[in-house]
């Protein structure tokens, strides 16, 4: 007797799941899918910068020029590989902080000194020698910020396996929502399969670069300890099922 029951509800389940397979038939699934990939950065973005005030703008701007020169002259020889770019060269007015009186609104202000900069940019593989690269540059140019990721050949070297990591992942996914409604695996056909540029890959924009005094004085400067850290890939898929 509990032979035949056993049998019966064997029968029964193998109905239910034929039924609902049916009514699973032809379902449109919209399934998303992450994949992501870590590597040690091995490129470094430096900026360096030199500022100077004086009441003779012409004085203050000769000074800039003459130590950047100075400073660009350093960080190419400590380091040939380097690329290098100048950036963000200004002139502005500094003015005194006694309050203007009431009744000379219409006064037009004179200001009492001239402040001058620029920026250099240093972009770098070779970390080794980064900190002894910036400590030689710092006896006369002033390290603004300081930015690590990866080389474009480095980057599209891992294009491939942060792709087959987002698709490695949609599948699993599709598998996983096939079982969750009853059905095989093998009944879902992927219609679309959409590669989505997600952007996690792109360094962050760098922050807008503060002014600071740079040191008048050209001294020794201890080497800086840096840790690049890595960077992660990633890639979000979407893709269409339809169960047979």
């Amino acid at each position: 007797m509990s032979m035949v029951r056993f049998l019966v509800g064997l029968m029964f389940f193998a109905v239910s799941a034929v039924a609902h397979a049916q009514q699973t038939g032809g379902t449109l699934v919209i399934v998303p899918g992450y994949g992501e990939v870590k590597q040690a950065n091995d490129e470094a973005r430096a900026t360096l910068m030199i500022e100077e005030q004086d009441k003779d703008k012409a004085a203050a701007a000769s000074r800039v020029n003459l130590k950047m020169k100075q400073g660009t002259d350093i960080v190419r020889k400590e380091d040939p590989q380097a690329v290098l770019k100048t950036r963000g060269y200004y002139t502005y007015p500094v003015y005194a902080d006694d309050p203007v009186q009431p009744r000379q609104t219409n006064r037009v202000r004179q200001p009492v000194s001239w402040r001058v900069g620029q920026y250099l940019e240093v972009t770098t593989p070779n970390l080794a020698s980064l900190p002894k690269t910036i400590s030689a540059a710092q006896r006369i140019l002033a390290l603004n910020s300081l930015h690590f990721g990866l080389t474009e050949s480095t980057s599209k070297k891992l294009e491939e396996q942060r792709i087959a990591a987002a698709y490695r992942n949609l599948t699993d996914r599709i598998a996983a929502v096939a079982k969750a409604m009853g059905r095989n695996p093998s009944d879902a056909a992927i219609e679309t399969v959409d590669f989505e540029a997600s952007g996690a890959y792109a360094q962050d924009t760098a922050p807008a670069a503060k002014a600071m005094r740079a040191p008048m004085e050209v001294m020794q400067v201890e080497e800086p300890s840096f840790e690049p850290g890595e960077t992660t890939l990633g890639m979000r898929v979407v893709g269409k099922v339809r169960f047979r």
